[in-house]
């Protein structure tokens, strides 16, 4: 499942340390490595600069790094060069666990949402959206993510308890239809101003 990177989310690939994980060395590092370490997939370096959201040099620069680490592993079919987690590293599984908690929860909600009928969109907002933006402030206790569409409700629910059991924090859907989500109201003013990250589909109100 290809993680959705809009314009509107391309403010916090940032070179500076992620508020979430300052162990890493820049966001966009972070970014990268869960694209490929949370996912399994093997990708182009173009491919992989597209879905975590980097300019192409940035993504090339972090791939040498990481792959003279052993982090990464790359294989060269034809002219295209692939990237993929070396699995053989012992660093990957605890950067995995690492990773889960920091950054996963984009790349595993979009990849278990993304299985469910009916969903037209979903972004997080509050704290943890607002940490992934680079917004300074305690480390957030649960995940607030809304749901746009007419999905089934159980299912939307169940999906987010299986992330909540690899973020380690809890994840909290909000579903709406899109005309419930127009509505004038202090809660959706509210998000809709406030810090927001898209998982699957456009903000509808961008």
């Amino acid at each position: 499942m290809t993680v959705n990177i809009t314009e509107d989310n391309l403010s916090y690939m940032r070179t500076e340390a992620p508020l979430l994980a300052p162990i890493f060395r820049s966001d966009g590092q972070a970014r990268l490595l869960s694209t490929l370490l949370l996912t399994g997939d093997e990708l182009s370096v173009t491919d992989l600069a597209r879905q975590a959201g980097l300019a192409y040099p940035t993504a090339h620069r972090e791939v040498a790094r990481l792959v003279d680490a052993g982090i990464l592993s790359e294989r060269q079919v034809g002219r295209t060069r692939l990237i993929r987690a070396n699995d053989e590293s012992p660093l990957v599984g605890p950067l995995r666990e690492i990773l889960a908690v920091a950054t996963g929860p984009v790349v595993i909600l979009a990849e278990e949402l993304g299985r469910i009928d009916g969903i037209e969109s979903a972004f997080l907002y509050g704290s943890f959206a607002a940490r992934m933006l680079g917004d300074a402030g305690p480390a957030p206790h649960d995940i607030d993510v809304m749901v746009l569409g007419e999905p089934d409700v159980d299912t939307v629910y169940e999906a987010c308890t299986r992330v909540e059991a690899a973020v380690h924090r809890p994840v909290n859907p909000t579903i709406l239809t899109s005309a419930e989500f127009a509505a004038r109201s202090g809660f959706l003013d509210n998000v809709r101003n406030g810090p927001v990250v898209a998982v699957i589909g456009d903000l509808p109100w961008h």
